[in-house]
């Protein structure tokens, strides 16, 4: 599965149904283990501390074949039978903060911004120069355009079932406020709008403000919306 599978659902469904489920752990072990075949596990430290990687199946297994060896231990996990790994983020060339959920098949281009605790599923595309703020989720297949904002708390919502939903699409330099959610199959016009709390509901074209539940176009972008939303290009340096 490559780039060009991501807005395909079947696709990210088969991907998901053969990847093999995965329950990674790290665990903190004190005691002796030199005499053990520690070396057929991923393993840091020597003499009476231990930190080994791998599998959980795998780790419980040595441990219990060593338990008489072992003075205590602690295992730490973050995922149960996981189809999905989290993305590498080491060749993205954007800001990525701390505590940011994001999987793999993600596309992020550069100088994006991903703020803490927010969440983006696979298959969604973020574009270049745009933020996502704090907690916000983008959903599966989600595509988010250049130069815009999706504000702290917002939903732009996923779709992978069912698969004859088309994904959302936000355009470029589009402004979507804190905690607004944006319906499955949503398509924003380029440099609207989407005052904060609002639910979107159906497609929204460009130049123009919306708010309220379900929203409703309020006004066209003027200069004086465009000043109240000016994004600020330090941010993404």
């Amino acid at each position: 599965m490559d780039y060009n599978d991501l807005t395909d659902p079947y696709e990210i469904a088969k991907f998901i149904k053969n990847t093999k489920k995965t329950t990674p752990v790290k665990a903190y072990i004190n005691g002796d283990l030199s005499s053990t075949d520690i070396k057929d596990l991923e393993f840091y430290g020597n003499n009476d501390f231990y930190i080994i990687f791998g599998e959980y199946h795998l780790i419980k297994e040595f441990i219990n074949k060593n338990i008489s060896l072992i003075n205590n231990y602690r295992i730490e996990n973050d995922r149960k039978n996981s189809a999905i790994p989290m993305l590498n983020l080491l060749n993205i060339n954007a800001r990525i903060e701390p505590g940011a959920i994001i999987r793999d098949k993600v596309k992020i281009d550069k100088n994006a911004i991903i703020m803490m605790g927010a969440v983006i599923n696979i298959g969604s595309e973020i574009g270049e120069d745009t933020m996502i703020d704090m907690n916000a989720v983008i959903g599966a297949r989600a595509k988010i355009g250049k130069r815009s904002h999706i504000g702290a708390g917002a939903v732009v919502a996923g779709v992978l079932e069912p698969p004859s939903k088309t994904p959302c699409e936000i355009g470029d330099d589009v402004l979507v406020g804190a905690n607004a959610v944006i319906l499955e199959g949503v398509k924003i016009g380029n440099r609207s709008v989407i005052a904060a709390g609002s639910v979107v509901t159906k497609d929204v074209p460009s130049d123009v403000v919306v708010a309220g539940s379900p929203a409703k176009i309020i006004k066209s972008v003027d200069e004086k919306t465009k000043d109240k939303t000016k994004l600020l290009d330090d941010l993404r340096k």
